[in-house]
């Protein structure tokens, strides 16, 4: 399958990717200088979190989840996990987790080549992910910092109560809002709150829309390979910022121009010619060879068109949007809302949803060996999905962060044959026969 490339060697990336990156790059700069400029430092995680709170008393946001997949990306992580495993730490254990710890050890240099100063909070909206509280536990005793806890009920039953509503509410009052506001030294403004949540409903709704361009044949985006930088911005340390709503009035605009002149998406060497395969995939990708993953699948002119990944840090799609006239209740919805806190019969209902509405011609599981949070229940997932679409299904097993659990050449075979089967069970039984 043939892309419009330039050079192999060149990456082909869109502007919004370069407004992304300076903003990155840029908080990376902010955090390295941040206690020399007088501020305070706040670490959380990717689902779930508060950024707008945040943002309300200054903090300059740390997300371990992200340093840990730039890690691997900048092929560094291999070296951190192994840090990590010879102080005692399992084969098992999230590679995320090893590879913060490893870096910790390693005099936490960030991205940018600057060490990274230490946390001065730490903020747990925990959703999902049992690991998250036990990684804390450790980074809080290395580093002596404060730690607040937000205990965010799961949905058993798929769906959210007022009791479960509450519940968060009155923990942000009671303990999330009176921490950060003496570590910080900042009296909590509401009002100031409400203007976030403002800026990340403008966003919300532009990235929605990107995201189901989707449905478009050619589809004009990669909803898995392609969406992760789309996600990035409102899943990380920018969300409720005005520079983020303008990143994604920018996306849109681009997504708006290949839609009219029928292109299909941007891959790292073009654009991709030819749309043959339509997938759903779930499950994160792998960093450390994510250009090289990518690569099997616009080499067949495989496109995902929806992807249970790039909801991890919000499921905007159905519905949700942060709303100011409710601040406090709406960060408790959108915490208790993540995919990895809805339970397996809500997860398969989204899925087969993205199925039938996004006209895939697969679905595929691409499970992480060290992320219980993902990988729980994937099998059962899939079995059902594949008997309720009656569309074909795959299975293939990578990880996060470590090297070692990426076979390029076991990964790509599996992936061709699950590609073969896809385009067999296409044809007509008496092409299938003369096949």
């Amino acid at each position: 399958m043939n892309t419009a490339g330039t050079n192999p060697g060149d990456v082909q990336k869109e502007e919004s990717m370069l407004l992304q990156k300076a903003m990155i790059n840029a908080n990376y700069d902010a955090l390295s200088t941040a206690h020399e400029d007088g501020n305070k430092i706040s670490s959380t995680f990717v689902p779930g979190n508060l950024n707008e709170l945040l943002m309300c008393f200054d903090f300059v946001r740390n997300l371990p989840e992200i340093n840990a997949l730039q890690a691997g990306m900048r092929k560094k992580s291999g070296a951190y996990i192994m840090e990590a495993e010879r102080s005692g730490h399992s084969e098992d254990v999230c590679t995320y987790v090893k590879t913060d710890l490893g870096m910790m050890s390693k005099g936490q240099v960030g991205p940018n080549g600057k060490p990274l100063p230490t946390p001065d909070v730490l903020l747990l909206s925990y959703t999902g992910c049992f690991t998250f509280m036990k990684w804390f536990e450790l980074v809080r005793d290395e580093y002596g910092c404060e730690t607040a806890m937000l205990h965010v009920p799961y949905q058993a039953d798929g769906k959210i109560t007022d009791n479960m509503r509450q519940f968060v509410v009155m923990q942000l009052k009671e303990h999330v809002i009176p921490t950060l506001e003496r570590v910080s030294g900042i009296k909590f403004d509401i009002d100031r709150l409400r203007e976030y949540l403002g800026e990340s409903a403008k966003a919300e709704d532009n990235l929605v829309w990107v995201l189901q361009s989707a449905k478009n044949k050619p589809s004009p985006i990669d909803a898995y390979f392609g969406a992760i930088y789309y996600c990035g911005p409102i899943f990380s340390a920018f969300r409720g910022s005005k520079e983020t709503t303008a990143y994604y009035k920018a996306l849109r605009r681009e997504v708006e121009d290949r839609i009219e002149k029928g292109l299909g998406p941007v891959t790292p060497e073009g654009l991709l010619d030819e749309e043959r395969i339509r997938l759903v995939v779930e499950g994160p990708p792998n960093w450390t060879h994510f250009r090289d993953f990518w690569k099997m699948f616009y080499d067949e002119g495989v496109v995902v068109v929806a992807s249970s990944y790039t909801k991890v840090g919000g499921v905007y799609d159905f519905g949700f949007r942060h709303d100011p006239e409710h601040p406090l209740e709406t960060l408790a919805d959108y915490c208790l809302g993540c995919y990895t806190n809805h339970s397996l019969p809500s997860r398969v209902d989204m899925l087969c949803n993205y199925m039938d509405e996004y006209e895939a011609d697969g679905f595929l599981v691409n499970s992480i060996k060290s992320c219980n949070s993902f990988s729980a229940g994937q099998l059962l997932m899939l079995r059902e999905i594949e008997e309720r679409t009656g569309k074909p299904a795959g299975f293939i097993e990578t990880d996060l962060v470590d090297p070692r659990y990426f076979s390029p050449a076991n990964v790509k075979n599996r992936l061709e044959s699950y590609f073969q089967m896809i385009e067999q069970k296409r044809l007509r039984p008496e092409d299938r026969s003369a096949a």
